[in-house]
């Protein structure tokens, strides 16, 4: 029986990683452990440890990482020792991490430092902020790859990563886009009590190296959502540093009939809600990733997704109100958009399944080596 160890930190990596998680607790052969910590254990973010409770996964462990006002480099360091205290208890086979959150940095660092195989999925992507250097630390700590598409395998190489530990899968998320047991929009409206007949999502993270010019920008952003006159379900941010700037942004929304405002959407009703949306507004990677899979056209603000993909559904735009307004006008304009497949199909676990069931897979050295460029 081997166990396999998942991090989840966030209520985004959560839904991607869900499916993976009932497919490891199921199979007979392995042993699912998971250990939600980081936004998962904070009430202003929603409390979303309760949604992984309520899928009754045998083996699971919650433990708060962070004080709400503590700097994440502190709260990196909580999460590592709280870590790699549960590692040495459990001695799982595999560690299981997710992207370029700080909680992704300390599963892998610890999986490195106890000689544990550590898989990272969605790896060799870029973004252009304090992101992508975390998400590019968390490959070179890793020793088995799950990435979206061919690109992000170049990169990888490019980074001394080996070919034959990298597996192309495509992104996680697309195979609950595929689902045929989504809840239909009007459950989904009925739960959130959404009663607008047309509406966007709106979506704005902090970006952590522009901090000191992020009350600006988060004012510009819902300045330019209220002056478009549409209806607007906004999401709160992550809680990377400069988000209270646009919480208390988030905040003068409160009596304003256009908007309606949630800390946590669960994830399949997220994605019902984005298939049929007008657009997403703001820069999350919902906007790069899923509405693109949908169709849904992207008003992409500022430079936290600047380097990555971008097709003909995305409009670029700066953080000034105007810049703001004429990208959400021109994507109004936006009638018929073929869907986008450069993130998958939509099969990730099958061929995450699949990987799994290689023997090469579990032969994969802890010890790494920089693999040189032919």
């Amino acid at each position: 029986m081997r166990k396999i160890l998942i991090l989840t930190g966030t209520r985004a990596d959560f839904g991607k990683l869900k499916g993976i998680m009932q497919f490891i607790e199921r199979h007979d052969d392995l042993e699912l452990h998971i250990f939600g910590t980081g936004m998962h254990m904070m009430k202003r973010y929603g409390s979303t440890y309760r949604e992984i409770e309520k899928e009754g996964f045998q083996h699971t462990y919650f433990v708060p990482n962070q004080n709400s006002s503590e700097p994440m480099s502190s709260v990196l360091g909580n999460t590592i020792s709280i870590f790699s205290r549960l590692t040495e208890e459990i001695s799982p086979d595999l560690i299981i991490i997710h992207g370029d959150r700080l909680e992704a940095l300390a599963g892998a660092a610890v999986g490195a430092l106890q000689n544990i195989l550590v898989c990272h999925i969605e790896g060799g992507e870029v973004s252009g902020t304090v992101d992508e250097l975390i998400r590019h630390s968390v490959s070179k700590l890793s020793n088995i790859h799950m990435v979206a598409n061919e690109r992000a395998k170049k990169r990888l190489m490019q980074m001394g990563e080996g070919s034959k530990y990298i597996y192309i899968i495509g992104s996680p998320d697309l195979d609950v886009m595929n689902s045929k047991t989504l809840p239909s929009l009007q459950d989904s409206k009925r739960k959130y009590e959404i009663e607008f007949p047309t509406y966007s999502i709106a979506l704005f993270h902090p970006v952590t190296t522009e901090k000191s010019s992020f009350k600006d920008y988060s004012t510009s952003f819902f300045d330019a959502l209220k002056a478009s006159n549409k209806n607007y379900i906004v999401v709160y941010p992550n809680n990377d540093d400069g988000s209270d700037f646009i919480v208390d942004e988030i905040s003068r929304l409160k009596d304003d009939e256009n908007f309606r405002v949630f800390p946590s959407i669960n994830f399949e009703h997220f994605l019902v809600l984005l298939e049929n949306a007008e657009m997403i507004v703001g820069n999350s990677s919902a906007g790069i990733r899923e509405a693109p899979f949908y169709g849904v056209p992207t008003v992409n603000v500022g430079t936290r997704q600047q380097n990555r993909y971008s097709g003909n559904t995305i409009i670029d735009v700066d953080y000034s109100c105007d810049s703001i307004l004429a990208g959400i006008e021109k994507a109004a304009r936006i009638t018929e958009v073929a869907k986008d497949d450069w993130f998958g199909d939509g099969n990730s676990l099958a061929l995450f399944s699949a990987a799994l069931k290689d023997d090469n897979f579990w032969a994969t050295p802890t010890q790494k080596l920089f693999m040189e460029l032919e």
